[in-house]
């Protein structure tokens, strides 16, 4: 493949709360980003109460516990993305709607 050597290698960490059960939603963003990036390397933490950190190469991308909200996912993959393509990693302010529900 040409340009292999240009090509980066984002490392994902997701920390997670636990006792959310937010495992799940690692799983589902993990998939989004292995769409738009199969070179990614994603790891899923078990974390602090009330967290889904995403963490792009060392930079805290979107935090759960400053916006109480989950990540856009597609916004997430999007900047791994232009990560994978040597962009620096940059804060998402894509938020899924709160819901509230019980389902």
């Amino acid at each position: 493949m040409s340009g292999e050597e240009l090509h980066h290698n984002p490392k994902v960490d997701i920390e997670y709360c636990k006792v959310c059960d937010y495992g799940g939603h690692c799983l589902n963003l993990a998939k989004t980003i292995k769409n738009s990036s199969p070179e990614a390397t994603i790891t899923c933490n078990k974390g602090r109460q009330g967290s889904f950190e995403v963490v792009v190469n060392d930079k805290l991308i979107y935090s759960k516990l400053q916006t109480m909200a989950l990540p856009d996912y597609e916004e997430v993959a999007d900047v791994i993305h232009q990560v994978s393509n040597g962009a620096e990693p940059r804060e998402i302010k894509g938020q899924q709607p709160v819901n509230c529900s019980i389902s």
